[in-house]
């Protein structure tokens, strides 16, 4: 597996990170075989939050993959706070709170990285900045990130937090790329020029932190998969012939799409399903030609002006 520096830390991290928001659908003996097969790959950057499962995603991994001393040092942890039922709360007390019960639940003293989830529009980033100070002080958390949020959401929270913000995890995918889209029909008249996110995808880039594109084979916020969806028959036509030019699945092009751009992005796998694991993992080795690119991007529906 490839690696890259997360942001400007110093944590040197898979270019394909390991979602595990699904994995309390698998029984013990899957749970262990996926965390297995997910190292065996070289990837062993594996995303949480705290609301996965109700807490259980991270008690079922923490299991599967035998937590002790000697096997934390081997893996980089990454979790997210900040969902609550009904609302969203990035308040002092609860940030400390989650960390907590996600330390508890993953059998760890630390989080290599801790993301606050989505925006709480409630936010009193003193309050952000005291529990980040806190953590950080303890041991607690290594490195801070942001998931979900905009340029000036982002800002706000550097006016007061003196860590650097390292990662964003947003919604990206072939089908759902507003962020890359709107950049390219500038000063058009059509909705591809709808800058719907404050120009987040430039904005992490001249800032150095890393994108982590989430959902990467959704359409739609959770409608289903473009991969094989009669919804979607010319990206299918054209991913498919594109994977039998490098020998490689349609998974692997799909999540080479991503890592071709050069913001130096890390997807978030979201599969249980062992050989789509190992299909994204071999998108580290793949690198598009800028033709094969642009005609997969403009096969989803995407315009070039």
């Amino acid at each position: 597996m490839r690696t890259m520096k997360l942001s400007t830390s110093t944590l040197e991290v898979p270019v394909v990170a390991i979602g595990c928001m699904r994995i309390n659908a698998l029984d013990k003996k899957q749970a262990e075989t996926f965390v297995q097969t997910s190292l065996e790959e070289g990837a062993n950057f594996f995303d949480h939050a705290d609301i996965y499962g109700s807490g259980t995603c991270e008690e079922i991994f923490a299991d599967a993959i035998r937590m002790s001393d000697d096997v934390r040092e081997k893996i980089i942890l990454q979790s997210k706070v900040g969902i609550r039922k009904g609302s969203f709360d990035f308040s002092k007390e609860h940030i400390l709170e989650a960390v907590n019960g996600s330390l508890k639940r993953l059998k760890t003293d630390y989080l290599d990285v801790l993301l606050l989830h989505r925006p709480d529009a409630l936010v009193e980033p003193e309050e952000v900045a005291e529990a980040f100070d806190l953590l950080e002080r303890s041991g607690k958390v290594r490195h801070f990130g942001v998931s979900n949020q905009k340029p000036m959401q982002i800002e706000l929270l550097k006016k007061h937090v003196k860590q650097p913000l390292v990662a964003n995890q947003l919604q990206l995918s072939i089908t759902n790329a507003t962020m890359i889209s709107n950049g390219i029909n500038v000063n058009m008249e059509n909705d591809a020029a709808l800058d719907r996110d404050g120009s987040i995808l430039d904005y992490c880039r001249l800032h150095d932190i890393t994108v982590q594109p989430w959902s990467p084979f959704q359409y739609g916020f959770f409608e289903g998969v473009f991969l094989g969806s009669d919804k979607f028959p010319e990206l299918n036509r054209i991913i498919d012939a594109v994977a039998a030019k490098y020998g490689v699945s349609n998974t692997t092009i799909a999540i080479a799409w991503l890592l071709r751009h050069p913001a130096k992005m890390q997807p978030i796998t979201g599969t249980m399903n062992l050989e789509r694991l190992k299909d994204c993992c071999k998108a580290s080795d793949i690198t598009l030609t800028r033709e094969d690119w642009y005609e997969i991007y403009r096969a989803a529906g995407n315009i070039l002006p």
